[in-house]
């Protein structure tokens, strides 16, 4: 079973690797820069295995480089309060 098959199981692998980044002295302009180029191969590269995948991918491609930054950010804010 892949991380993308369920939308809760692929929040909390986000909020794993979010910690250990964090914990690795991270900072979060990187993390940033880092989480909007996972969120662009993803967009690119991987089906949406659920609803939940879908909508981001279409809110992704729709989006403006400065848009994606923002749902990046946004994405990382919504595993950090899980």
């Amino acid at each position: 079973m892949s991380v993308l098959d369920n939308f809760e199981t692929w929040k909390g692998f986000l909020a794993n690797r979010l910690q250990q980044a964090q914990q690795q002295g991270m900072d979060q302009q990187t993390m940033n820069s880092i989480a909007a180029e996972v969120g662009d191969y993803l967009a690119q590269h991987v089906d949406a295995k659920n609803k939940e995948e879908a909508v981001l991918k279409e809110l992704w491609n729709a989006a403006s480089e400065q848009e994606q930054q923002a749902l990046a950010s946004t994405m990382m804010k919504l595993v950090q309060k899980s």
